[in-house]
């Protein structure tokens, strides 16, 4: 008697990892995923993954998310405030997303799209998948403690997901054949500890990474883009660059032939995908 094999709610879905401005690498890896002609049909992702992957969600392609901050500083994202629970509120990120995505709740985008915060109170990890708050969920999965404000959403306080959940890979594994997963938060040596925000930020790298160790097991494709490591997560000066690095790194990635084997079988499934659709409306008419 031959074993039951697992049913999959969706073939393929990405998972996008947390990273601050090296999260641009994702918009290089989406771009080179799209050149293979993959497609998700769900998309995670956690602080500059859930950034990168909402706008994907919205329909954006990733030469039109790059256009969205290429032009951007650092703090026309972020205004500075009293340091009572962050140095720094998300106003620019707010309204940037709050003009530009299509999608005003979760349901309206064209690909289900799931972001991971943290419950600030409760210390505990948090997804959304649902609901009109799409805008401010984004936002409290990007909202670092310490240098960001905590996004509230219901009076609750929220803060970035990469606190217990930086790499969401776990959280589409069941209901996923395939997961393409995007890791940009490996740990680098500190250089110096001139300041509270760069000990701030290594402090949380060392934490985030530590919760990435079984998410980067579960990826079926796992890309971890080299040198983005060495960016700070606040650096807006070397958006080309990252991006640039994951565009080419992923390209390099993808040509290992367990990975060109799980291209083909997408492709396969999309053609197929495609062929019962046509059926459908035909027989509909």
């Amino acid at each position: 008697m031959s074993p039951i094999k697992p049913t999959f709610q969706f073939n393929l879905g990405y998972a996008l990892g947390g990273g601050g401005t090296r999260g641009f690498a994702h918009i290089g890896a989406l771009k080179a995923l799209n050149e293979y002609g993959m497609k998700p049909e769900i998309i995670v992702g956690t602080s500059a993954g859930a950034l990168a992957g909402v706008f994907y969600a919205d329909g954006f392609e990733p030469e039109e998310i790059y256009e969205l901050f290429i032009k951007k500083d650092f703090l026309q994202l972020a205004k500075l405030s009293l340091p009572n629970a962050g140095l720094l509120k998300s106003t620019g990120l707010y309204n940037l997303l709050k003009s530009n995505l299509r999608s005003k709740k979760f349901e309206q985008l064209k690909t289900p799209f799931m972001c991971v915060a943290t419950d600030w109170v409760k210390g505990e990890s948090v997804t959304f998948s649902e609901g009109d708050q799409l805008v401010e969920s984004v936002v409290a999965s990007c909202s670092v403690p310490i240098i960001f404000q905590p996004q509230y959403i219901n009076g609750v306080a929220y803060v970035d997901g990469g606190v217990f959940k930086n790499f969401p890979v776990s959280l589409i594994r069941k209901q996923c054949k395939y997961v393409v997963g995007v890791n940009v938060s490996k740990v680098s040596p500190l250089k110096e500890m001139a300041n509270l925000i760069k000990m701030s930020e290594q402090t949380f790298r060392m934490m985030a990474n530590a919760n990435t160790l079984l998410d980067r097991d579960l990826a079926d494709i796992l890309i971890e883009p080299p040198g983005v490591n060495n960016m700070s997560m606040f650096d807006m000066k070397n958006i080309a660059k990252i991006e640039k690095i994951g565009y080419l790194s992923t390209h390099e990635i993808m040509q290992d032939k367990k990975y060109q084997t799980i291209v083909k079988r997408c492709l396969r499934y999309e053609e197929l995908r495609g062929m019962v659709k046509k059926y459908i409306d035909q027989t509909t008419i």
